[in-house]
């Protein structure tokens, strides 16, 4: 049996600043890895989710000059928490910055649940300037997906904690969950913002991964954490990502000659697994492994294993 591959040891950046993009925005960055050799850009989930250092284990350092990035309005990146300017395309325009920052032609681009949507926008928009894609948790943002997380669907395996998220809305308001919580989100009232935050973020710290990881929850329940992811999150969702419905599956024909990757868990909640498979029929360049016994998150054990096979894989590609 061929033994699993574990995340790289830990490594400190190379150099790191914040990128003023204009709107009021500055998003911080970092850069690891050897510089010269393949660049890379990692692109975090949420939205609203931040790196961490441990994202930078997925890459070989001694074969991989990688950038990773704090979207608009969260992690490091200023203002926090920040929803004016703020969307899908903004985004992809802060990656193309980004890669001429970093001096890439172009690069390989990660990005996994939310940064698997914003993978695809900017691979659609930007093909030339995409080596190859490694995606995880594939997610679409269409008004199906939408409402099997935050409406009805997940609710129904989930039953305990999705009474914690129904929580904070009135009954009369239930039927548009999305739309209840926006107005708690960006109401007057910071102490039901904030409890409106926690229920949101922690909703989906405890449903992303197979078996329950106290750790994520903790996570997803930070103050500072939950409030960008939460505001974030719902502002985008609210606007459906500034995407036409099924739009990233329908212009899927655009990534045709791009190698890639799609890694996605068999039982993920948030992102059900006939999206992968969608993508996977109209992009069949890319190699699809679904894997058995894996939810949502990148650091399961099997989903982490391809991972890294597919960042050693593109190293010398």
């Amino acid at each position: 049996m061929t033994e699993r591959r574990t995340l790289y040891p830990p490594i400190e950046a190379y150099e790191s600043g914040h990128l003023d993009v204009g709107d009021g925005h500055a998003i911080y960055y970092e850069r690891v890895g050897t510089p010269g050799a393949k660049p890379a850009v990692f692109l975090h989930g949420g939205p609203g989710g931040g790196i961490s250092p441990e994202h930078r284990r997925l890459f070989d350092p001694s074969r991989y000059d990688l950038l990773l990035f704090d979207q608009r309005g969260c992690g490091r990146s200023t203002p926090h928490a920040g929803l004016e300017a703020n969307t899908t395309w903004h985004l992809v325009a802060d990656i193309e910055r980004l890669r001429g920052l970093a001096g890439a032609d172009s690069w390989l681009v990660f990005g996994g649940s939310w940064g698997s949507t914003l993978a695809l926008a900017y691979a659609q928009k930007h093909p030339e300037r995409t080596s190859a894609l490694v995606l995880r948790g594939i997610y679409t943002v269409t008004r199906a997906e939408l409402a099997w997380y935050y409406q009805f669907g997940v609710s129904e395996m989930f039953p305990a904690q999705w009474e914690r998220f129904q929580a904070p809305i009135p009954e009369a308001e239930r039927g548009d969950m999305i739309g209840a919580y926006r107005k708690l989100l960006t109401g007057d009232d910071s102490a039901r913002q904030l409890e409106a935050a926690r229920a949101w973020s922690i909703w989906e710290g405890e449903t992303i991964t197979l078996l329950p990881d106290p750790s994520i929850s903790a996570a997803h329940g930070d103050d500072h954490f939950a409030l960008a992811f939460a505001r974030l999150e719902n502002h985008y969702f609210v606007h459906g990502a500034w995407l036409e419905d099924g739009q990233l599956l329908r212009d899927a024909g655009r990534l045709r000659g791009i190698p890639g990757v799609i890694v996605h868990g068999r039982y993920d909640m948030p992102c059900p697994a006939r999206y992968a498979h969608a993508l996977h029929k109209a992009w069949p360049e890319a190699d699809f492994h679904l894997i058995e016994g894996a939810g949502h998150a990148w650091s399961e054990p099997g989903i982490l294993d391809q991972l890294i096979r597919a960042t050693d894989r593109f190293a010398s590609s």
